[in-house]
């Protein structure tokens, strides 16, 4: 996989829906659910991962769903084809309190995996130890960066997206959309991921206006903070009261229920808006859609698919590989968004691209 950091403008083309991927709902047990492949063709279970012939990949989430319409469904994509690519055998496992991370991770690395993803920032360290221990297993975390001065393990590599290069083209569109200078973020918890998109979601909105203000709100740290949508719905609410005219919801679940309840405000699609992320809401979230303008998203399809496919082929790159971001498609919204907007965005993002451009943004 390629290295540099870029933004990118994605094609329609790019944005994959869970409907379109394969996979069997398997066994229950120990506070986690497994799913197993069955394309034609690849192995039906995991007896033989140790054979040299057979590719086993395994992916462990945080505490959330593979179907959380968001972070942890672009990875599980990822994983879903990059399975397919190798013909392999996949399985994911959900966590269901962070305490189980480790045990997770042994229930594939005990039946000799060749790959385990982990998924969210919050695993990192449990995902450096459980690499040194499993030297034959090779380990991709997704948001997690591993310091070189700690971490020497060569089966081990974090991937990364600039968030702020995404959040930064989403602030700017809604900068120059809005009517009442009022945005507002319904964010999961405050992590590094999370706060890059806030900051450069709220750098953009300024830089496109400098009258606008941007009220943040981060959901309060625990199990639930990225799967909280009935409190991603209040806050969106309250910001709605505010006037507030675009929100931006970014935290799995917790965002896509504030994107949910300015889909059903009156005015939604009008006068007021919203903007999703890590993928392609429009998508996985159709009840967004009456306000949904466009994502700001991470391409952790992509980038788990690749990696898993460099990870087949050889040696990583190093502990750290660059994953890359874009804004998603106007859809429907095309002809309601005016001409010299869309041009303004599109410069800005090809500023980004081309490096000329840097948001500013530091944490």
């Amino acid at each position: 996989m390629k290295s540099p950091r870029y933004l990118v403008a994605v094609p329609a083309a790019l944005a994959l829906a869970l409907a379109g991927c394969g996979g069997s709902t398997g066994t229950t047990g120990g506070g986690s659910t497994a799913t197993g492949s069955t394309d034609a063709g690849a192995p039906t279970d995991d007896s033989n991962c140790g054979d040299a012939e057979v590719f086993c990949i395994g992916l462990v989430t945080d505490t959330g769903k593979v179907d959380d319409k968001s972070f942890n469904q672009s990875a599980h994509e990822g994983a879903l084809a990059a399975q397919a690519e190798t013909n392999g055998f996949y399985k994911y496992v959900e966590t269901q309190d962070p305490k189980d991370y480790a045990p997770n991770m042994a229930q594939f690395t005990n039946k000799k995996y060749d790959v385990v993803v982990t998924v969210g920032f919050l695993m990192t360290e449990a995902t450096a130890t459980a690499a040194a221990a499993s030297p034959d297993t090779k380990f991709i975390g997704v948001d997690q960066f591993f310091d070189p001065e700690a971490v020497t393990a060569k089966n081990v590599t974090g991937i990364l997206f600039p968030e702020d290069q995404a959040g930064y083209g989403a602030g700017y569109l809604a900068g120059l959309m809005t009517k009442t200078n009022k945005l507002g973020q319904v964010l999961g918890q405050e992590i590094p991921p999370v706060q890059k998109f806030a900051k450069g979601f709220e750098a953009g909105a300024k830089a496109a206006n400098p009258e606008v203000t941007v009220s943040t709100v981060y959901h309060p740290a625990g199990d639930n903070a990225f799967n909280d949508p009935v409190w991603g719905a209040g806050e969106a609410k309250k910001m709605l009261a505010q006037k507030a005219d675009i929100i931006f919801g970014a935290g799995g679940n917790t965002g896509n229920g504030a994107l949910q309840e300015v889909a059903k405000a009156s005015g939604a699609g009008e006068s007021l808006f919203c903007i999703g992320v890590d993928t392609d809401q429009w998508d996985t979230v159709p009840a967004a859609q009456p306000c949904l303008i466009t994502s700001a998203m991470k391409l952790i399809t992509e980038g788990v698919t690749d990696t898993i496919i460099t990870a087949k082929d050889g040696e990583f790159e190093g502990l750290t590989t660059m994953g890359a971001a874009g804004l998603a498609p106007y859809h429907d919204f095309e002809d309601k968004i005016p001409e010299d907007v869309k041009t303004k965005v599109a410069d800005i993002v090809s500023q980004m691209e081309a490096g000329t451009l840097e948001t500013g943004v530091t944490l």
